[in-house]
């Protein structure tokens, strides 16, 4: 199964330490090679960034910074894995590194299955309206 992971954090964004970012390339590399990890990494700040959404029917573009944001997406990883077991510990052993490099962090990993056909989702379509209903 295929597994997102999404690092958000409440506290300003300012990067890993170099201990972090070390530690960070390691398991990379180990996963990688391993072929359990097919991409990640680090996004830039919020300052750098746009969103694009759909209020009321209209279009509208607001250039960062996001005032409102309350927790910030400061990376993600995606990996190949056999099951949400797998991914969890995975996940456990990435936020390790945190605790044990960056201490006084506070952010949160979350990890969700990708959808994909013959695997058992939590996004259907309605056969009648086509509209696809997210649980």
């Amino acid at each position: 199964m295929r597994f997102m992971y999404i690092v958000t954090s409440s506290k300003p964004m300012a990067g890993p330490s170099p201990a972090l970012a070390e530690a960070m390339q390691r398991i990379s590399e180990r996963e990688i090679k391993a072929g359990r990890m097919i991409d990640n990494g680090g996004l830039m700040p919020l300052s750098t960034g746009a969103r694009v959404r759909i209020i009321d029917g209209e279009l509208s573009v607001i250039d960062g910074p996001f005032i409102e944001a309350k927790e910030v997406v400061g990376g993600y990883a995606i990996f190949e894995l056999h099951d949400k077991a797998e991914a969890l510990a995975m996940a456990k052993e990435f936020m390790q590194l945190h605790l044990d490099h960056m201490p006084g962090w506070d952010g949160t990993c979350e990890l969700r299955a990708f959808a994909t056909p013959g695997v058992d989702i939590a996004c259907e379509v309605d056969a009648k309206s086509g509209v696809a209903a997210h649980a």
